[in-house]
């Protein structure tokens, strides 16, 4: 998944929402059931056939069969909407029309969306048994159990090779993933220690999927269950692709062809399920030729959550959590989250609540009254009470900051240099890490040389 520019020929600008609407799609989608069963013979249910290669992970990916299958099923683009790539690795849809603030640019049909409550349905105790498995050992995993069911049937699918209807969707996805979870430990001992915390909780949830699947339960071969490669990459596809809804009732979906729209800080389109689990997109608003097509994929403020999770840099993003792991009590006592604790990427400046957090943990060690009013005055925003502290004891409080920041800088620097060390055909996901790393780095200095001019 990658964010690029791009520029193609101008077309005319749609100023005004077209006949091209979500109910003129679901009248199509109406006549084109009839054909359901045509494009089910056509793409799966042939007689058998070979395995989507998953172990070449520069495998092309054919993206084109899986529009023409889509479209088979009743999907529908607007006018000028296309997939698009710059390598022949990372796809995304494109705009090279213009595109009215409202209008929908695809429409997705439930024929062909996966569903996590679905899978509950088709497989039934045998799932269940599973999943129990699984919530003995972390019952945390009980609010992934959705992610969970949608790696066990694209597994289900995956061996069914050509057989499977979605064969085409399954023959499209990438093969190769640079997220924590794909990282070699050579890798993932390069990652500084918020990135390497963010990508340790998926490894170890992927560790509870993979041993819940071995459990004996759900009813896949042994060749399936036991490949590593394979089952890897059933989960990276199903927590990279999935859109989770919450009315009527919670559920996360998978819907191909909108599972081509990439991430934007400020994303230009939204995607909305009705109740029959038709995926609509549109236009948030006058979305420009050339354009691609967007979503959130997260908290533009805080990337590293996105380098984990999906194991790309977003290339827009303006601010960076101050990496201070060491003070997570601090932070939770005094109500905080990582996105109110950031360093500006531009210009290194520093988020007002970092400076909280670094002073109430030296007050709860020198001084627990001054450090118990600090606390009241963060909670109830008593900002003179907060100026007075922080004034009292800025020598103090900058001193800890120093530290920091030159410590964060002098880890990153190692762990670069020995990311930079390895063999890119052994470890392909380096260059990823020393972005993260560099982006870091290059922020951290900005904020130590504004440290120095306080003093």
């Amino acid at each position: 998944m990658k964010l690029s520019s791009l520029v193609f020929s101008a077309g005319i600008f749609a100023s005004s929402v077209s006949a091209f609407s979500p109910a003129a799609f679901q009248n199509a989608a109406l006549q084109n059931a009839r054909t359901l069963t045509t494009a089910l013979n056509q793409y799966g249910g042939g007689g058998g056939g070979g395995l989507v290669d998953i172990y070449n992970e520069y495998a092309e990916r054919d993206v084109y069969s899986m529009d023409e299958w889509a479209s088979q099923y009743g999907a529908q683009k607007a006018e000028g909407v296309e997939l698009f790539s710059e390598d022949g690795s990372d796809y995304q849809l494109v705009a090279q029309q213009g595109v009215g603030a409202g209008q929908t640019v695809l429409y997705v049909p439930s024929d062909i969306v996966l569903s996590a409550n679905g899978v509950v349905e088709e497989f039934g105790d045998s799932l269940y048994q599973a999943e129990m498995a699984m919530v003995q050992i972390d019952q945390g995993t009980q609010q992934r159990l959705p992610l969970f069911r949608l790696m066990v049937k694209i597994l289900a699918e995956y061996e069914k090779g050509q057989e499977s209807p979605f064969y085409p969707w399954l023959n499209s996805l990438p093969r190769q993933f640079f997220n924590g979870v794909s990282m070699t430990d050579a890798c993932f001992a390069c990652l500084p220690p918020y990135a390497g915390w963010l990508a340790s909780n998926e490894r170890i949830n992927y560790g509870h999927f993979a041993y819940a699947l071995r459990a004996g339960y759900v009813p896949l071969s042994p060749q399936t269950l036991n490949d590593e490669t394979v089952v890897k990459w059933a989960y990276n596809v199903a927590l990279t692709r999935f859109h989770e809804i919450w009315e009527p009732s919670r559920n996360k979906l998978i819907a191909p062809m909108v599972d081509m729209l990439n991430h934007g800080a400020e994303a230009n389109c939204e995607i909305s399920v009705d109740q029959m689990g038709n995926f609509n997109v549109a236009a948030l608003w006058d979305i420009q030729p050339g354009s691609p097509l967007t979503i959130s994929l997260g908290d533009p403020t805080n990337p590293t959550p996105i380098f984990a999770t999906y194991g790309f840099l977003p290339n827009d993003c303006t601010t960076i959590f101050c990496k201070a792991m060491h003070l997570d009590p601090q932070i939770k006592e005094l109500g905080y989250d990582f996105k109110d604790l950031l360093f500006q990427t531009e210009s290194g400046e520093i988020a007002p609540q970092v400076w909280d957090i670094f002073l109430y943990k030296i007050l709860q060690d020198n001084d627990p009254g001054a450090a118990e009013q600090f606390f009241v005055a963060c909670k109830t925003n008593d900002e003179g009470t907060k100026q007075q502290y922080l004034g009292q004891y800025q020598e103090y409080t900058l001193g800890a900051m120093k530290e920091h920041v030159y410590g964060i800088l002098q880890d990153v620097e190692q762990l670069t240099a020995a990311a930079q060390s390895y063999d890119l055909q052994t470890h392909p996901r380096v260059p990823v890490i020393v972005a993260h790393n560099s982006l870091v780095q290059q922020t951290f200095t900005m904020t130590a040389a504004l440290l120095e001019q306080m003093g």
